[in-house]
C-alpha cells in the first residue's frame, strides 16, 4: 500500500492531483489508514497511470471517466465504441488547429499591415480592419507620413 505522497512522487503529480481526481470521481484510495491517510494499492497505481496516459493525449475528465467505465467492464464494450471516443477527440483536435491557423493567418494579415512605426494610433491599419463593419478582416497598408514615399527631385 502506497500513501498519496508516495503515489505523487511515483508519477512526479502533486497529492493535489490525486484528490482531484477523487473529488472527480476518477480515482479513489482503497483505503485508509488508522490515522485517516488515503492509502493506494497496485491496481488504484495503474489506474492513476491510465487516467494521466489519457490526459497527455488531451482526453477531458468526462472522457477519461468514460474509458475508465469502459476498462472496468470491457467485455460488453466493443473496440468500436473506444475507437469511436478516440475519433471523436481527434475531430475535435482537428477542428481547433483549423481554427487556431485561421487566427493565426488573420493575425498575420492584420500584423503585416501595420507599419508598427511610433506615430499615433489615429490611422492604425488594425484598428481601423477591427472596427470595420466587413465579415473578412481586410487591412490596409498603413500609410504613415514616414513611411510614403517622397518624390525624388
Amino acid at each position: 500500500m502506497y500513501r498519496i505522497g508516495e503515489v505523487a512522487a511515483l508519477f512526479n503529480v502533486k497529492a493535489d492531483t490525486l484528490r482531484f481526481y477523487e473529488k472527480h470521481g476518477l480515482l479513489a484510495p482503497s483505503s485508509r489508514s488508522d490515522s485517516g491517510y488515503r492509502l493506494y494499492n497496485d491496481d488504484d497505481t495503474a489506474k492513476l497511470g491510465f487516467i494521466i496516459r489519457a490526459k497527455a493525449v488531451g482526453f477531458s475528465l468526462n472522457d477519461i471517466a468514460e474509458l475508465l467505465s469502459i476498462e472496468l467492464d470491457k467485455s460488453n464494450w466493443a473496440c468500436a465504441d473506444v475507437k469511436g471516443l478516440v475519433d471523436s477527440k481527434l475531430k475535435q483536435v482537428q477542428d481547433k488547429m483549423a481554427e487556431l491557423a485561421y487566427f493565426a493567418n488573420s493575425l498575420g494579415k492584420l500584423s503585416d499591415a501595420c507599419c508598427g512605426g511610433p506615430e499615433s494610433a489615429e490611422h492604425c491599419s488594425i484598428l481601423e480592419a477591427l472596427e470595420s463593419t466587413d465579415k473578412e478582416l481586410n487591412p490596409k497598408a498603413e500609410q504613415h507620413p514616414h513611411t510614403a514615399k517622397q518624390p525624388q527631385g
